[in-house]
């Protein structure tokens, strides 16, 4: 973690190299033509100065070659940084698939995290270095913005629906995390740190959990609530098999169709009768006020765990008792 003050926060994610040479030629490209108007205004200014009150100046018919040089070169310069900017812009927005799953939870005035093993944490973030890390995230109050400067990450926390950040940390050490956006009177303290371990270090400090996996909490969860009673894995209950759905595509009765991810599933439990399934009827309760946000990542990542297919513990594994909805 950097101490003093520097013009920007070090690089220390495989994002921020990029980000910041965009950031530089903007800065360049937009300092160089404010540079060459303001030396031209200044020369012109002089050079066709005069005392004589009475003067008029010469008649000026315009120049096409001019006008069309000074109109394509902003258009190609404006065009190279849109394409730039918009590879960088993809690149952040989309995760690899294979990146390491957290979750966390803003609030008034704290960032919660979980792990998939279980581990959790407030105010601090452990990852292992070289491993690309996907965030997850929702407030569970007002709106916050989860942002790592050091890894050029940031995105608003909106309650309601789930944002994600990614980062590849490409050294170890400790590095800021702020709300960046102003959630109340305690907006300034909210902060924390994302520590960056070795692989062996972070393997290490997973297994000082006692903390059963989120997959785990979720199907005590989904079993207390009785939602294997209408998800049965024979695709016969009163709401659709959960087994192999998670990253599935699935056809809508309104005649759309939607793909079964993190949001999908949040909103299935939580407003069940927004997007019901093809096939099955609208019946499924609403488990708003009975699911938590904590409760809610591990009914997510149960669900995930069901992708490989039925298993040989009975024919009913899946999601809160859906009649109208995957979750």
């Amino acid at each position: 973690m950097q101490s003093g003050i520097s013009f920007l926060p070090e690089q220390a994610s495989t994002l921020a190299p990029r980000v910041d040479n965009l950031y530089f030629f903007i800065v360049a490209v937009t300092a160089f033509f404010a540079l060459l108007v303001t030396v031209l205004v200044v020369y012109f200014a002089f050079k066709y100065h005069t005392d004589d009150p009475y003067a008029v100046g010469a008649p000026i018919h315009g120049s096409i070659p001019l006008e069309l040089f000074w109109t394509a070169v902003p258009f190609v310069i404006a065009i190279f940084i849109f394409a730039w900017s918009t590879n960088v812009y993809f690149d952040i927005v989309r995760p690899p698939d294979q990146a390491m799953q957290v979750y966390s939870v803003g609030k008034r005035w704290m960032w919660k995290f979980q792990h998939p093993s279980g581990q959790r944490e407030i105010n601090e973030l452990h990852v292992p270095v070289g491993r690309p890390v996907k965030v997850t995230f929702t407030s569970e109050d007002v709106l916050h913005d989860l942002f790592i400067p050091a890894f050029r990450v940031k995105a608003d926390a909106i309650p309601g629906r789930y944002s994600t950040i990614w980062f590849t940390a490409t050294q170890t050490g400790e590095y800021h995390l702020f709300c960046a956006e102003y959630c109340g009177t305690k907006h300034a303290g909210m902060i924390g740190r994302v520590i960056v371990m070795e692989e062996t270090a972070y393997q290490a400090w997973l297994d000082t959990s006692q903390e059963s996996s989120l997959a785990a909490q979720g199907q005590a969860l989904y079993e207390s609530l009785s939602c294997q009673s209408c998800h049965l894995n024979d695709g016969n209950g009163r709401g659709p098999a959960l087994h192999g759905l998670f990253g599935s595509e699935v056809q809508l009765a309104n005649g759309t169709t939607a793909t079964v991810d993190e949001g999908y599933l949040r909103e299935s439990i939580l407003n069940s009768q927004m997007r019901v399934v093809a096939g099955y009827n609208p019946i499924m309760p609403t488990f708003q006020g009975l699911v938590d946000e904590d409760g809610m990542v591990g009914l997510i990542e149960y669900i995930k765990s069901l992708r490989t297919g039925p298993s040989s513990e009975g024919a009913s594994a899946s999601l809160p008792a859906e009649a109208g909805e995957p979750e």
